[in-house]
């Protein structure tokens, strides 16, 4: 029984390692999207792969062999509770979470936009938890949703929000690092006068070293 206890959990293991994950569904007033419904379909969706390469076009939402857009753009308020949802499985990888957004530019559709430039804002992070320089842990670690607040500033108009957790457990050497990464299609309502910044381009923020992942 123990032989097959210890079997059965070997199997769940390798399967969680070979499976990664994606964020296939994003939540609006407090209701699950279906899977790319307004997140665009990343060339993972299948494998569940990360992208490896910051230098990439991927690093910004991980489309180049998709069609680039989603099936619908979601209507958020600013100041409102949005979120995204992993699968298959949790964020079992140690890692920070960031997440951005973009304006598309003045008449353009979001649809029809890639998210090329200095265009990118964070307005959320799960940062490591640092003990007096003696143990570093990742509250994102095992979590499947991460909710967060479109900034109540924040201009109405069309953006991509780019969620994006950076995987370190293999990132002891240059490309080691892991990056699972979605962006969702929305219209915000009711938005600010706020000035969102700073801003930086995807590829382009990230150098591969660790200092500028964390």
């Amino acid at each position: 029984m123990k032989a097959f206890s210890a079997l059965v959990a070997l199997a769940t293991f390798a399967a969680k390692v070979s499976a990664h994950y994606v964020f296939p569904q994003f939540i609006v007033g407090g209701v699950d999207s279906s899977d790319w419904e307004y997140n665009r379909q990343t060339n993972n969706y299948l494998s569940n792969n990360p992208v490896t390469d910051v230098t990439t076009e991927d690093i910004r939402c991980y489309t180049s062999t998709q069609s680039g857009t989603a099936g619908a753009t979601a209507s958020v308020a600013a100041g409102s509770t949005v979120g995204f949802i992993s699968g298959p499985t949790d964020m079992y990888h140690p890692g920070v979470v960031n997440v951005y957004m973009a304006q598309a530019p003045s008449g353009t559709d979001v649809a029809d936009w890639d998210g090329s430039g200095d265009v990118w804002f964070r307005i959320f992070q799960i940062p490591p938890v640092l003990d007096g320089g003696s143990t570093i842990t990742f509250p994102s670690e095992g979590m499947t949703i991460v909710n967060f607040e479109i900034p109540s500033e924040t201009p109405s108009g069309q953006y991509l929000i780019r969620i994006e957790q950076i995987a370190l457990h293999v990132a002891s050497t240059y490309g080691g690092a892991q990056f699972y990464i979605a962006c969702a299609q929305v219209e915000v309502t009711n938005g600010g006068s706020g000035t969102p910044g700073p801003l930086v381009a995807f590829p382009g923020e990230y150098t591969g070293y660790a200092s500028r992942l964390v």
